[in-house]
């Protein structure tokens, strides 16, 4: 038997620790939960987080909700938010890569090959893929889905067991006790249809996904039999933790 493939999808939100910062504390926190589980598990990342990296270096002289701005940042972001990943990893034995998608690379049957190719070699020489969204030529992650459908997208094509949403709630919670101190995750989901009768529109402050984008991407994955987790990536071992069901999550199988 070889090891069970995990796609974990990290927003902003979750790796600045809900700051103004890229949290090394965090990042570290993913390599050590990785490296516990490398016998059993092989990780592929998708990873926001550029623009928030280039915010703690530059301020573009130009208004912060356009568009281009936010791109710009993302390409002055994206090279510091690998340095950290390597540092950090590279300091637990683990070794990184950088890929950058587009939507349309998802369109197009050869560049699919291509992808799973180049990702099935990276990982098979022990090389954790660290995805992120092209966001210098492409916009729909800025303004529509801090890349939740990219991370089922990829799950679906790379054939991942379990894709995990990190994010900054125990997983989705009933309607009627959200506002209580505290709420009740919803913790096993057959029907999306009565999920989404759950949620509301709160986003993120950092990322632009609210539980809508989540829900949307685990039903990408759902179509091809992936389980998704939906669970709080601010915890320390969330990981760990969640694959011994030793904290509450949302699973959508």
């Amino acid at each position: 038997m070889g090891k069970k493939r995990i796609l974990l999808k990290i927003g902003s939100n979750t790796l600045t620790k809900e700051t103004n910062h890229i949290s090394r504390g965090k990042i570290e926190d993913l390599g050590i939960q990785i490296a516990a589980l490398n016998d059993e598990y092989e990780f592929i990342i998708v990873s926001s987080g550029a623009i928030a990296a280039a915010k703690q270096f530059v301020k573009l002289d130009n208004q912060d909700k356009d568009v281009f701005v936010k791109q710009a940042l993302a390409s002055i972001g994206q090279p510091h938010l690998m340095r950290i990943y390597n540092e950090n990893f590279k300091d637990l034995g683990l070794n990184t890569s950088q890929c950058l998608l587009s939507y349309s690379d998802f369109e197009k049957e050869q560049t699919k090959k291509n992808i799973v190719n180049t990702i099935n070699v990276l990982v098979k020489n022990n090389y954790i893929p660290i995805i992120n969204e092209n966001d210098t030529v492409a916009t729909d992650e800025i303004r529509f889905g801090d890349n939740d459908k990219l991370a089922a997208l990829t799950a679906v094509l790379l054939n991942v067991d379990i894709l995990i949403i990190a994010t900054n709630t125990n997983g989705i919670y009933t309607k009627d006790s959200i506002h209580d101190e505290n709420p009740e995750t919803i913790k096993l989901v057959n029907d999306l249809k009565t999920l989404e009768k759950e949620i509301g529109e709160s986003k993120s402050s950092h990322g632009t996904g609210g539980m809508q984008s989540k829900i949307e991407a685990a039903g990408i994955a759902k179509a091809a039999n992936i389980e998704t987790w939906i669970v709080n990536g601010l915890n320390d071992n969330f990981i760990l933790k969640a694959l011994k069901e030793e904290i509450s999550f949302t699973k959508i199988v």
